[in-house]
């Protein structure tokens, strides 16, 4: 069963991003065009869940499919879209994640939300305050539940989007 923890900002976040950005585009080579630190983790002081989410930019999300088994080496579970069209998803970790990768080819709008998000938090504080204190608050209502506590975060989440893509 996945716990729901979330922690307070840890400064080797930024170092796990880079190594696993690094063991990525050694993967994709050139089908990668950019890859950025995505999620709270992504963000300088903010409580997250110690899960490390990358955003990968691709050339072509069909040959994404190509690199499942160089993935795997990496100790990467392919889950396909996972329930968003356009997306190759792989996590590592199990049930004790560490790291989310999220594959979306060049010009996917999920890209502009994803970096929008956060940026906004990034630049706005008391709002990324706020959002850490409701994830420690869900986290400690719903420890066994990652469903209750992702859906206590939705309305949050898509209050900050809108903010976020109306800034851009």
């Amino acid at each position: 069963m996945r716990k729901v923890i979330v922690t307070a900002y840890d400064e080797r976040w930024p170092v796990a991003f880079e190594e696993a950005a690094a063991e990525i585009c050694g993967v994709l080579e050139s089908g990668c065009l950019d890859v950025q630190h995505i999620g709270s983790t992504a963000v300088p002081g903010l409580a997250a869940k110690p899960v490390i989410d990358v955003l990968v930019v691709v050339v072509d999300i069909m040959a994404v499919d190509r690199f499942e088994a160089a993935f795997r080496k990496l100790g990467y579970q392919a889950k396909g879209e996972n329930g968003l069209p356009g997306r190759r998803y792989f996590e590592r970790g199990g049930d004790e994640r560490t790291h989310h990768v999220h594959c979306y080819e060049q010009g996917n709008p999920e890209i502009v939300r994803h970096l929008a998000f956060r940026d906004f938090l990034k630049a706005n504080p008391q709002t990324a305050a706020a959002y850490g204190e409701l994830k420690m608050e869900l986290a400690k209502q719903y420890p066994l539940n990652i469903e209750q506590y992702i859906q206590g975060k939705q309305m949050m989440i898509q209050e900050i989007e809108k903010k976020a893509i109306g800034a851009i």
